[in-house]
C-alpha cells in the first residue's frame, strides 16, 4: 500500500533538512567580511531600524489596556505581557550580543533570567522593563566599535550583516505578533490610525 503523498514528501525532504541542520550558518564567508566604514554604516542603519521597532513596541505597550495584558490567542502561546517581556529580554541580552556587547551585570544566567522576565505581567512593570532594557541596548550599540565588527566576532561568531538581519528579523516578527494581539483585543496600532 503506497504511503500518502504528504508522508512521501516528508521522507524525501528529511535528508535535506538534516543536512541543512548540520551546516554551520554562522561561518564568515568572504562576502561577509567588511571594512570599518561599512560596519559603521551597517551599525547606524541597524540602530535606526531598532529605534523604529522600539517606538512601535512602546506605542503598543502603552495602548493595550492592562486588563488585556494577560490575553493570549490560545493556551500555551505567549500572552501580551509575555510577548512584550520577551522583547525586553532580547533588548537586554540578544541585541547587545549582536554587536559583541554584554547583558547588564546583574542579568544573571540567561537560561534562568529570560524565562523569569516573562513572568512580569503588570503593565507599569512591563513598560519599566521595556524602558530599562532599551536604554541598555542603546548603550551597548553606541559603545560598539565598528573596527571590531568587520568579520566574525564574539560571542556567537556571527558577522555584523548576519547579526543585524537575524535580530531585526526576529524583532519584526514579534512586532507583527503584537500587532495581531492588539487588533484581537480591540486596539488599533497608534501609528496606523
Amino acid at each position: 500500500m503506497p504511503l500518502p503523498l504528504r508522508r512521501q514528501i516528508s521522507l524525501l525532504t528529511l535528508p535535506f533538512m538534516l543536512g541543512a541542520a548540520l551546516v554551520p550558518t554562522h561561518r564568515a564567508n568572504a562576502q561577509d567580511v567588511i571594512d570599518a566604514k561599512s560596519a559603521a554604516t551597517i551599525r547606524h542603519e541597524y540602530m535606526a531600524d531598532l529605534d523604529t521597532l522600539h517606538t512601535k513596541f512602546m506605542a503598543l505597550a502603552n495602548a493595550i489596556p492592562e486588563e488585556k495584558y494577560s490575553w493570549r490567542p490560545s493556551p500555551g502561546v505567549r500572552s501580551v505581557s509575555e510577548a512584550l517581556m520577551h522583547v525586553a529580554s532580547e533588548w537586554y541580552f540578544y541585541v547587545p550580543g549582536s554587536v559583541g556587547g554584554t547583558p547588564p551585570a546583574d542579568f544573571g544566567p540567561p537560561r534562568e533570567t529570560l524565562p523569569a522576565k516573562e513572568k512580569i505581567t503588570a503593565k507599569k512593570d512591563v513598560i519599566a522593563e521595556l524602558n530599562k532594557s532599551w536604554a541598555h541596548a542603546q548603550a551597548q550599540l553606541s559603545a560598539s566599535d565598528p573596527a571590531k565588527l568587520t568579520g566574525a566576532y564574539k560571542p556567537w561568531g556571527y558577522t555584523l550583516p548576519r547579526a543585524t538581519f537575524a535580530m531585526t528579523g526576529d524583532l519584526h516578527e514579534h512586532l507583527g505578533q503584537l500587532i495581531s494581539y492588539a487588533r484581537a483585543v480591540g486596539v488599533t496600532p497608534p501609528w496606523s490610525k
